[in-house]
């Protein structure tokens, strides 16, 4: 894997790693609604993982990353259309999509070593 793909690759994992982090006593909804600074956070790690993704789409335009092009909104709704954002939408993205996205680019970065 190129060193600029497996940068990338390493942003997203890195900031996954750290949105789990925020939620290392409690992962509630509730919590994180109640938490301005974690609901802050949160959204600019979803941003720098839409940002990554993004990058590496127009590197490689064939790279299979599961839903890569959902990831890209995402990211382009929080900064361009923030107001649009769902303390629901986020929760999902957290609780549903985070780990399986966390696993696959595990797979990625342990292939790459090879």
């Amino acid at each position: 894997m190129d060193i600029e793909l497996k940068t990338w690759m390493f942003d997203i994992l890195q900031s996954i790693e750290e949105i789990e982090s925020y939620f290392e006593k409690e992962k509630s909804l509730e919590q994180y609604q109640k938490d301005q600074k974690t609901k802050r956070a949160v959204e600019r790690n979803l941003e720098i993982i839409g940002e990554a993704v993004n990058r590496i789409l127009k590197k490689e335009p064939d790279f299979k990353l599961t839903n890569s092009r959902k990831i890209i909104g995402t990211r382009n709704i929080i900064i361009h259309n923030y107001d649009f954002i769902s303390d629901d939408l986020i929760w999902s993205i957290i609780t549903q999509y985070l780990p399986d996205l966390k696993k696959e680019v595990k797979l990625y970065l342990n292939e790459s070593k090879k």
